[in-house]
């Protein structure tokens, strides 16, 4: 019985380990190969069959958008399902991907389920999802394991210790950076409570999307690397290498960036068990031009200028 293949597609090598992991973890008998945009994988798809594309929608050389368009003009590829995975979760941009012939739609950051349910959903419209079952072994690895991928991706592990911990900085968690997205106009972002702003001299403020949930957040400092964040402690915390999305709003123009990352750290903002103000550093995995650009007009503004250290 032949494998059922995927190819997945995104230029952040962060992401794409993520989705590749999740994948062999629920379903060994899969094959999966993986392209760094939509030119790269244009160039699978014209020479080899795949069964389902899990693709990001911005990408240098070639958007998702513009690999579905080609996709769907292919004779032998406009049934082929492809899933969109990508945090551009607004209305309009779920209503383009629809006309463009989209077959189903994951927001970042994801949890494994979400994922899993969308890959499922797409392989069984096409008869393909128990090929990919029977093609496992009898048992099967789970893909909610108390690993590494299941904190990165929103899975639900025990609190980890850091996030209690004093306020000295906790040895830094580790996870390979990439490339990835660019920048969207969306509907202003609510500003964090006074108390917040208070906390941390009001140095800018943005929304943190997590796999479990929105915290508005306050930028504390600010580099082309990371951010330094402060967000009000709550029933859900948050976790050591959680997948997330920081959405910044500059200016009147209300122009946001949708910066794509991970959470490095977290340790508590006062030095007190009962703290009741986090303090995160959010690692970004972007490279896109568009986005440094900002990040860059962001920082030149003063608005975190005498927080930035060169090469941090």
């Amino acid at each position: 019985m032949s494998k059922v293949s995927v190819l997945v597609v995104d230029d952040a090598s962060f992401i794409r380990d993520l989705v590749k992991k999740c994948l062999r973890n629920y379903f060994p008998g899969i094959r999966i190969e993986d392209a760094i945009n939509g030119k790269k994988a244009q160039a699978f798809l014209a020479r080899e069959a795949f069964d389902l594309v899990l693709c990001d929608w911005e990408m240098p050389e070639m958007s998702g958008l513009e690999l579905l368009t080609w996709c769907r003009e292919q004779d032998n590829l406009k049934t082929m399902p492809f899933v969109m995975v990508t945090s551009r979760g607004d209305k309009e941009n779920v209503v383009q991907a629809i006309q463009a012939g989209v077959s189903g739609y994951v927001s970042k950051p994801f949890t494994n389920e979400q994922l899993l349910t969308k890959v499922k959903q797409a392989l069984n419209k096409v008869g393909k999802l128990d090929t990919l079952m029977n093609s496992a072994p009898t048992k099967m690895n789970s893909a909610f394991g108390n690993d590494s991928l299941s904190a990165l991706t929103g899975g639900k592990p025990a609190v980890a210790a850091a996030v209690s911990a004093p306020a000295a900085a906790p040895a830094p968690a580790t996870a390979a950076a990439a490339p990835s997205r660019g920048l969207l106009n969306s509907p202003p972002v609510k500003a964090p409570t006074p108390a917040a702003s208070a906390a941390n001299g009001g140095r800018g403020q943005g929304q943190l999307r997590l796999p479990n949930g929105v915290q508005q957040c306050v930028i504390k400092a600010l580099s082309l690397k990371e951010a330094l964040l402060v967000v009000k402690r709550a029933e859900a915390l948050p976790q050591v290498l959680d997948s997330a999305v920081l959405d910044l709003e500059q200016g009147d123009n209300a122009e946001v960036a949708r910066l794509n990352g991970y959470l490095h750290a977290i340790v508590a903002h006062e030095q007190k068990p009962d703290s009741e103000w986090l303090q995160l550093t959010f690692r970004f995995v972007d490279k896109d031009a568009q986005k440094l650009d900002y990040l860059s007009r962001l920082i030149a503004r003063g608005t975190a200028q005498k927080h930035f250290v060169p090469g941090a």
